[in-house]
């Protein structure tokens, strides 16, 4: 490997208006290295490549392309000297073929006339070296499967000849067997000596693939090294400038009565039988494979889907009795003081093309008097939630995945639910915006609120929850306290492999 690295940056500075994004990053990856670059939404990191690409252009910085300075003034100019991006939302032409997709903007040409014999070739060595000769040429990219369009766009990259593959957050529509691939993949480009710079919240991914790597925070760089050396408690302390020991606050919760109670209930396709008590104070965990039927669940409680067989028992007035309420509707749920949120946001949690003030208030709007009133009800949840926006009139479309997701959250605070349905609360966005979801969830459970989570993360459900349940096969396990329970023992029962007898594997 050469002492002088693939790509060399230094000092970069960017500011947008009063904002700065980046003040002074340094960063540098070799030939035949894989460096993570990781840190919060609004940290710096899109921005950083951004100018890499050629998109952005630096206020102050200087970088190199092995060895020779390196200045992009759009991003045609960063793809020929080099430098190609793979965006987490592709940048395909869906009606045109793999072969024209795989050359387009770089055909080889022989005068006027493109040289198709020359573009097959290059398209064909594109596609060996990303391990799918068999994908025919011919194929419409709109025919593809996420992870063979994903393909599509790194041998495109290497049929540019790049020095430098930037991939951000690449596994975000992939199975766990597309991953994997990916990763086989990432691991034999660096083998042919590519520079890879790889962007991930997964830190597990971080690990699994990276060589090294760099942490931004603030737009500053705050800690870099061999991922070999490093520990994903001390990249998320670097992350967010604290201790992984606070990232799961747990205050004294006293759990109540018992305010859901489900017994027998079974869906349409799914879940097959689930039985739980849901206590006020509490936060009880839903862990279990994708497919299982947790987020089925979810959607009968809210009455989303429809209850084939059981009761959804509610008590949330200790001077009324509890009622079936499987059969209620969504909105009935909604007043009886049941809110739910989607692991899909963006189809079905938000309407992004409205302001925050609509998405925050359209569930209390015939309480509210005024527009004026409304965007005040806005603007003090944007404050307590530390939402990042421009204000109430911002179009939620706008804002990243963690503040989407914090608007979200803020509805259901705003309806004043008892009981909180979330699923997959902290799925897609940055551990900053985790860390205080994490603290709401508690703030909420010690104020006396009930919550149901479903995760497939099974740190955080160790870290907040007080009691978990594991489903299987549609099936919902007896619920645990967690301080019983381990990421080996959740996953054993998930896949079926063990039985439990008296909280002990068997």
């Amino acid at each position: 490997m050469s002492d002088v690295p693939r790509l060399k940056m230094t000092g970069i500075h960017k500011r947008f208006g009063p904002t700065v994004a980046l003040d002074g990053v340094d960063l540098s990856v070799a030939s035949g290295q894989v460096l993570a670059l990781v840190g919060e939404n609004g940290a710096g990191k899109s921005t950083l490549v951004k100018i890499l690409s050629g998109a952005y252009r630096a206020d102050g910085g200087q970088m190199w392309l092995d060895g020779q300075p390196y200045q992009p003034r759009h991003p045609l100019e960063g793809r020929r000297a080099g430098v190609s991006m793979i965006y987490q939302e592709l940048s395909l032409a869906r009606d045109l073929s793999v072969l024209e997709n795989i050359v387009l903007g770089a055909e080889p040409h022989w005068g006027p006339l493109v040289r198709w014999r020359l573009a097959r070739e290059r398209a064909a060595e594109a596609l060996r070296r990303v391990g799918r000769p068999d994908l025919p040429l011919s194929r419409l990219v709109a025919r593809l499967s996420p992870a063979e369009q994903q393909l599509v766009e790194i041998a495109r990259a290497l049929a540019a000849r790049c020095r430098v593959l930037v991939l951000d957050e690449p596994t975000s529509s992939l199975t766990a067997a597309d991953i994997e691939r990916l990763f086989e993949l990432v691991r034999q480009l660096r083998e042919q000596g590519e520079a890879i710079i790889y962007i991930s919240h997964f830190l597990e991914e971080i690990q699994a693939i990276s060589d090294h790597y760099a942490v931004l925070r603030d737009g500053r760089g705050v800690g870099q090294g061999r991922t070999a050396e490093a520990t994903i408690d001390g990249i998320i302390g670097l992350m967010v400038g604290r201790s992984v020991e606070e990232l799961y606050p747990r205050s004294n919760r006293s759990p109540g009565p018992v305010v859901l109670a489900v017994e027998g209930l079974k869906g349409k396709t799914r879940p097959r039988q689930a039985n739980l008590e849901l206590r006020r104070g509490e936060v009880l965990g839903i862990a279990g494979l994708v497919g299982a039927g947790r987020t089925e669940l979810l959607r009968c409680l809210q009455g989303l889907d429809a209850v084939q067989e059981g009761q959804v028992r509610l008590a949330l007035w200790s001077d009324r009795p509890s009622r079936d309420a499987a059969h209620d509707s969504p909105r009935a749920r909604w007043r009886a003081g049941v809110g739910m949120v989607s692991e899909d946001r963006t189809q079905e949690g938000l309407a992004l093309n409205l302001p925050i003030s609509d998405n925050l208030t359209l569930s209390q709007l015939p309480f509210l008097t005024s527009p004026a009133a409304q965007r005040r009800a806005s603007a003090a949840w944007i404050q307590r939630l530390a939402i990042r926006c421009a204000g109430p009139d911002q179009a939620v479309m706008d804002l990243s995945g963690g503040n989407q997701q914090k608007v979200a959250l803020a509805r259901l605070l705003h309806h004043d639910v008892d009981v909180l349905l979330l699923d997959e609360p902290t799925r897609g966005i940055d551990v900053g915006s985790k860390a205080q979801i994490y603290q709401w969830i508690d703030d909420l459970a010690s104020r006396g609120c009930a919550v149901l989570m479903v995760s497939s993360y099974l740190p955080e459900l160790l870290g907040v929850c007080d009691r978990i349940a594991v489903m299987c096969r549609g099936v919902l396990g007896a619920a645990r306290p967690a301080r019983e329970l381990s990421e080996h023992a959740i996953m054993r029962e998930a896949i079926g492999a063990t039985e439990l007898a008296g909280g002990e594997e068997v």
